[in-house]
């Protein structure tokens, strides 16, 4: 499936991640601080906070900006206080989209939010209106150059991975939410670098789209993805690779 996990490894690959490294540490920071605030500052007892850490040293953030925005959460320093929100609309073409943010004003967010769906051909919708449509799946991706597809299936499925997917230059790794620390875990082990890891929410099915449809959407994804508030954005849109690339560049 050509759909939200390849636009965000091809936008990997055009380093969109290393030119907006000051919004990537300002989600994660935002993220830390809510995690920690929820269920505490030990990362031992909070999954949560534990897997974001794990990010933000994949992207090379200071220890002590992470030490800092745990203080935050646990009250120990003062801080924003921000909370979890999600936000659920339809795209061009009827195309499903789901937005993760972290607010300290949702009614600001809600409203700028409404606006992106709205200028790209879309619109807001009510909760629920389609979180049906994705399953909570733990997503992991590596670049073939990393590993053979023998081996990797050899490394994840022992450590209780559901499915292991030829995604064109990389390979897709899918687990249940329960077992994606152990399969992270395991390549970690076994030193195999990853593009991506998270808990994301995958499209149960997809829409085809081209052309213009193809890249309103695109546009659309950009537009969410840049808002300073928003930490993750998938869609179940499915589009041919060289469409996407030409969107990227």
């Amino acid at each position: 499936m050509s759909g939200h996990s390849k636009w965000h490894s091809i936008k990997h690959k055009k380093g969109a991640a290393d030119a907006k490294r000051g919004k990537i540490f300002t989600s994660i920071i935002k993220e830390i601080t809510v995690a920690a605030r929820l269920s505490g500052g030990d990362p031992d007892g909070n999954p949560r906070l534990r897997t974001i850490i794990e990010n933000a040293k994949s992207v090379n953030m200071p220890a002590e900006n992470i030490k800092r925005a745990i203080q935050k959460g646990i009250g120990e320093l003062p801080g924003q206080a921000y909370e979890d929100a999600i936000y659920e609309g339809y795209g061009p073409s009827g195309v499903a989209v789901l937005v993760e943010a972290v607010t300290d004003n949702k009614n600001r967010t809600v409203s700028e939010i409404r606006h992106a769906f709205s200028k790209y051909g879309g619109n807001l919708g009510q909760t629920g209106s389609v979180s049906h449509l994705f399953q909570k799946k733990g997503l992991i991706v590596v670049d073939k150059t990393k590993a053979s597809e023998e081996a990797l299936m050899a490394v994840v499925l022992d450590a209780g991975a559901e499915d292991l997917k030829d995604a064109g230059d990389t390979f897709e790794i899918y687990t249940s939410p329960k077992d994606f620390e152990a399969v992270t875990a395991a390549l970690k082990a076994n030193h195999t670098e990853t593009l991506s890891a998270e808990l994301a929410m995958i499209p149960i099915l997809s829409v085809r789209l081209e052309g213009k449809a193809a890249q309103q959407i695109l546009k659309l994804m950009e537009a969410l993805e840049d808002h300073e508030d928003v930490q993750r954005v998938f869609a179940n849109f499915d589009i041919d690779e060289a469409e996407m690339e030409a969107v990227a560049s």
